[in-house]
C-alpha cells in the first residue's frame, strides 16, 4: 500500500560543475504481506477438522482458519489459490476479516489474478463493518486510482474513518492530503494535526513528517529542536528517512550540535533500511572527508547503493566519480551512462551533466 513520506529538503551531492542542493518527497510504498489473524493457537493438526466444520457445518471460523491455514502453510501445503476459496467462503458467511484477507489476495494477486476492483469491493464490505484495514486500503486505492477512478474526496473520506478508528497509517495518509491540498484545502495545521496522531501512535513516517514540518515552519514555528525530537522518534521507529533526516540535523547542526561522526551514523543506520538518501548522503561524506578520513572507493560504494535503490542523485554521485576518476578508473562513457540513469530517475542535474559528456562526444 502506498504510503507518502515527506523528506527533509536539503541533501548535499556532487556536480560535475558546481555543487549545489535539491529536495524532494519520497514515497514509500508498503505492501501488508501477512494475512490478519484472530487470537487463535496454531491449528497445525486440525487442518482436517476445520474442512470438515467448513465443508459440512458452514462453519465461518472453520473456513477463516482454514485460508489462513492454506496461506502460511500450515497443517497443509501451502496454497495461497486454496487460501482464496476459504476467505470468500468465510467472508460470505459473514466473517469480515476473512473479506479483508480476500481483498488483500486480490489486491496482491496471490492465489487469484490480480483485481484492485475486487480489493476494493471485499475491503469494502470490511470497511462496512468497521475494520480498520480495510477502510484504510480503500482510500489508498482511491488515493492511486487502482480499480476506481483516482479521487482523493474518497481517499480523505475513508482514510478519516481509518484514522478515528486508530488506524495510523489511516492519519498519516490523511496528514498527506492536507499537507498536499489533495481532496481538500491545504492545511499544514491539519496536516500535523494527524501527522502528531499518527506519530503517538508509533508510526515512524508520521514522526518524521512532523519533524519535516518544524525543520520547514510549516503549519508550526520553525523549530529545530523539535524538528531533532521528532526526526529521532522517527529514526528509532526504524523509518529510513527519520535517520537520514536525523543526521543531517547533526551534519548541519540543527537543534543539536554538529557532529560528522554522529550524522554518518544515522546515514548509515538509514542506508542499511534501504534509505537512498541516506546512502547518497554517507557516500558525501566519505568523499568529503566529512566525519570520517576521506574515501572514494568507499564513496563510490555508497553512491552505488543509492543507485541501485533508484535514487537519481546517487547515481548522478556516480557518474561524476567516474567522470573525475576518483575511486574508480575514469571513464567518461560509464559516467554519461550512470548520468543518464539519473535523469531517467528525474535527477535534472543527471540530466544536465549527461549533456556535457554527450556533448564532448562521449
Amino acid at each position: 500500500m502506498k504510503i507518502i513520506n515527506f523528506a527533509l529538503a536539503a541533501t548535499a551531492f556532487l556536480a560535475l560543475t558546481t555543487a549545489c542542493t535539491s529536495s524532494h518527497d519520497t514515497a514509500d510504498n508498503t505492501v501488508v504481506e501477512q494475512t490478519e489473524q484472530k487470537d487463535t493457537p496454531p491449528i497445525d493438526e486440525k487442518a482436517r477438522a476445520l474442512y470438515v466444520k467448513c465443508s459440512n457445518l458452514n462453519d465461518s471460523d472453520a473456513c477463516f482458519y482454514l485460508g489462513v491455514a492454506y496461506y502460511n502453510g500450515e497443517g497443509v501445503r501451502q496454497d495461497y489459490s486454496m487460501s482464496a476459496t476459504y476467505f470468500e467462503k468465510a467472508c460470505n458467511l459473514g466473517d469480515i476479516i476473512g473479506c479483508y484477507n480476500l481483498g488483500l489476495l486480490y489486491g496482491n494477486g496471490q492465489g487469484v489474478r490480480q483485481d484492485y476492483q475486487k480489493a476494493n469491493h471485499y475491503y469494502q464490505k470490511a470497511c462496512d463493518k468497521n475494520h480498520s484495514s480495510g477502510c484504510y486500503n480503500l482510500g489508498v486505492l482511491y488515493d492511486n486510482g487502482q480499480g476506481v477512478r483516482q479521487d482523493y474526496q474518497l481517499a480523505n473520506h475513508y482514510y478519516k474513518i481509518a484514522c478515528d478508528m486508530n488506524d495510523n497509517s489511516g492519519c498519516l495518509n490523511l496528514g498527506n492530503l492536507y499537507n498536499n491540498g489533495e481532496g481538500v484545502k491545504q492545511d499544514y495545521r491539519q496536516a500535523n494535526k494527524y501527522y502528531l496522531k499518527a506519530c503517538d501512535m508509533n508510526n515512524g513516517s508520521g514522526c518524521n513528517n512532523l519533524g519535516s514540518s518544524y525543520n520547514n515552519g510549516e503549519g508550526v514555528k520553525k523549530d529545530y529542536h523539535q524538528a531533532y525530537q521528532y526526526f529521532k522518534k522517527a529514526c528509532d521507529l526504524n523509518s529510513g528517512v527519520g535517520c537520514k533526516n536525523l543526521g543531517i540535523s547533526y551534519r548541519k547542526g540543527e537543534g543539536v550540535k554538529k557532529d560528522y561522526h554522529q550524522a554518518n551514523q544515522y546515514f548509515k543506520k538509514a542506508c542499511d533500511m534501504d534509505d537512498g538518501d541516506g546512502c547518497n548522503d554517507l557516500g558525501y561524506s566519505y568523499s568529503h572527508g566529512q566525519g570520517s578520513k576521506q574515501d572514494f572507493q568507499q564513496a563510490m560504494n555508497y553512491y552505488q547503493k543509492s543507485c541501485d535503490l533508484k535514487n537519481g542523485m546517487g547515481c548522478n554521485n556516480v557518474g561524476v566519480l567516474y567522470s573525475n576518476g576518483k575511486g574508480v578508473k575514469q571513464n567518461k562513457k560509464t559516467a554519461k551512462w550512470y548520468c543518464g540513469k539519473a535523469c531517467d530517475f528525474g535527477y535534472q542535474q543527471g540530466c544536465d551533466n549527461y549533456r556535457k559528456l554527450n556533448e564532448q562526444g562521449y
